[in-house]
């Protein structure tokens, strides 16, 4: 039981407990614990505090043995946003592969085992998934991270990851309420502008936080964005009609609100962090976050006093502080009892077979498209349903798989003829894979492997268990109609952009380092800027080049750096790793719907023939 230090007040006490400070380093210092001690009860955690898992379990062992409540709090998506492997890269692919193959119950696997690690680890409170709909393609700070720009397919992957982690007993954090996917500005610099009417935001951004609401998420994010249809004043963190009376109000919700990072420009080049934070907990907010940039003492000492001085001049009800330290008790106490998964029900492979799948091969101008996974949320031409395209996953050994011919998400058919199972096994991805792929999905695009290959006369598993998309030994040796694997080593050109705040730059990405792997002797070199193209060219002298792009579309120089390439060397290979929004190009061009390091391996594995 945490004994908490005589001479703390109560009201000082309740300040402590709403606020969710970072450290620096890998062990707790000692103002942290004392804090502790005095009355806090949550620690976030970043990529500066994590060398390993054992590491990781030690500190949050230290932690509660000042604290056993603590609420041990992580921005860990997976995919590009990654603090558990930040040095290496994620082991999951982020939440826009898991739309692209759009399977609710792989996304639940993927957030169950990702919960799992954290558990393990001592973590229990993740701050995902994020929930907002991407419906602005020049989005710089969302993209990848989002499941789509369909609402409909972010609200069920949203509802599918909820319960996918809190079934892990880490409790779910969805964000950024009500929604960052129509901005094109990063909150972390500037404040955002949503200009919609509200009929678009409920039909759009909020339907994902009803379906993680009615899945039982036990906490929500603010967004530090403005939505002058619900407030023209202030930003979502700071707006009582935003947080109090719709959140609370009219979507029922009862749980934790925490907000961004309070350092964020979007509220401390306006408010400060001071009185951002009495303002958001008067608006409704539960708890602050701040300790990515700002992370010492000095910082909490701040924050707890500006909350005492604003309830003791009136400007911030007692009783209002006191709901929302009774709220971070609350979900504390939920972490206790929830438990934690058996190390038996480890799936260590299944972030490898969601990047498998969630891959897009296309192959040389002309020759059609191989999708690995589901529909293609962003519809990239032909990529979603063009009269040329194949299935990868569509062929099993042995046998012609249901919907080799059919789209590489879902048939115009679908839906109504064929069986809704697999005669012989669970189809998941449903909606019925006949024989002919023309009644529902195709058989190797979303059911699991057993459904899939049951559906086509095969007996047993299909190959690698990857009848449902992805690699499938024997299919995609060709990678694509009319592609050779690479046999020699290649250059790797990667064409990289400057990663917005939430991602870092200490994280690892593209296909370099499992090419190497795969093709010894490969090499790789990082260009940027109007002449990336022609020094990409000079640096790979004779070798195959492989381009690496990450969200094309946002970048000019980009598309001129591959314009460069490919005119001077047409069998140049195109990875795109971030939205792939612009039109498919080159001998091959895989998109991988995110940059994690499994999404990597997906990719070289393709461009290997492995």
């Amino acid at each position: 039981m945490t004994t908490f230090a005589s001479g703390t007040d109560t009201l000082t006490r309740d300040a402590l407990t709403v606020l969710q400070p970072g450290f620096t380093g890998t062990t707790a210092p000692d103002w942290l614990l004392r804090r502790l001690g005095e009355g806090l009860a949550s620690v976030g955690l970043f990529g500066r505090n994590i060398a390993s898992p054992e590491q990781l379990a030690a500190l949050t062992a230290q932690l509660r043995a000042e604290r056993d409540d603590v609420l041990v709090a992580i921005d860990e998506e997976g995919g590009d946003v990654t603090r558990l492997e930040v040095r290496t890269g994620s082991s999951f692919p982020g939440n826009h592969a898991l739309g692209a193959v759009d399977d609710v119950e792989l996304t639940r696997d993927v957030a169950f085992e990702l919960g799992r690690r954290l558990a393990a680890c001592g973590v229990n409170l993740n701050w995902a998934p994020s929930a907002d709909v991407n419906s602005d393609p020049e989005n710089p700070v969302i993209g990848v991270r989002s499941f789509g720009a369909d609402p409909d397919l972010v609200a069920r992957h949203t509802a599918a990851y909820v319960t996918g982690l809190q079934s892990a007993g880490v409790a779910a954090c969805t964000k950024h309420f009500p929604g960052h996917g129509d901005t094109a500005v990063d909150s972390h610099h500037a404040l955002p502008r949503i200009g919609v009417d509200p009929s678009v935001l409920a039909e759009r951004e909020l339907a994902p936080f009803r379906a993680a609401i009615a899945a039982g998420t036990r906490a929500m994010m603010s967004a530090h964005i403005l939505v002058p249809a619900l407030d023209s004043d202030r930003p979502a963190t700071l707006s009582r009609r935003i947080l109090t009376e719709l959140l609370r109000g009219e979507l029922g919700y009862d749980g934790l609100i925490v907000t961004d990072g309070m350092e964020m420009q979007a509220v401390a080049a306006t408010y400060g962090i001071e009185r951002g934070s009495v303002l958001a907990i008067a608006a409704g907010a539960d708890a602050i976050c701040v300790g990515g940039g700002l992370a010492d003492d000095e910082t909490v000492r701040r924050l707890r006093d500006a909350l005492v001085a604003a309830v003791r001049s009136g400007e911030l009800p007692e009783e209002r502080l006191a709901d929302a330290a009774a709220r971070v008790r609350a979900l504390a106490h939920w972490t206790t009892t929830a438990g934690r998964p058996s190390p038996d029900t480890a799936d260590d492979e299944v972030g490898l077979r969601a990047a498998r799948r969630a891959l897009k091969v296309t192959g040389p101008t002309g020759t059609g498209t191989r999708s690995t996974g589901g529909e293609d949320t962003d519809a990239n031409g032909a990529d979603a349903g063009g009269t040329d395209a194949k299935d990868i996953g569509a062929k099993d050994t042995g046998a012609k798989a249901a919907g080799a011919r059919g789209t590489g998400g879902e048939d115009p058919g679908a839906k109504a003829a064929g069986a809704s199972r697999g005669t012989g096994g669970k189809d998941t991805g449903a909606k019925g894979a006949s024989a002919k792929g023309v009644g529902g999905r195709a058989a190797g695009a979303v059911g699991t492997s057993d459904g899939a290959a049951d559906a086509v006369g095969t007996a047993g598993r299909a190959t690698d268990e990857m009848g449902v998309g992805g690699r499938v030994t024997g299919a995609v040796g060709a990678g694509a109609d009319g592609f050779t694997p690479l046999t020699e080593p290649p250059y790797v050109a990667a064409l990289t952009p400057v990663a917005n705040i939430a991602v870092g730059h200490e994280t690892p990405w593209g296909v370099a380092a499992e090419l190497l792997r795969l093709i010894p002797g490969t090499e790789t070199g990082s260009f940027v800027g109007e002449d990336a193209g022609i020094t990409a060219l000079a640096a790979a002298g004779e070798r195959r080049i492989v381009a690496v792009v990450r969200d094309e579309h946002r970048h000019p120089w980009m598309s001129t750096a591959l314009d460069t390439l490919l005119s001077a060397r047409p069998d140049t290979i195109v990875v795109e790793m971030g939205v792939p929004h612009a039109p498919s190009r080159g001998a091959l061009h895989i998109a991988t719907h995110g940059a994690a390091r499994v999404c990597g391996r997906a990719a070289a594995e393709v461009i290997a023939g492995v």
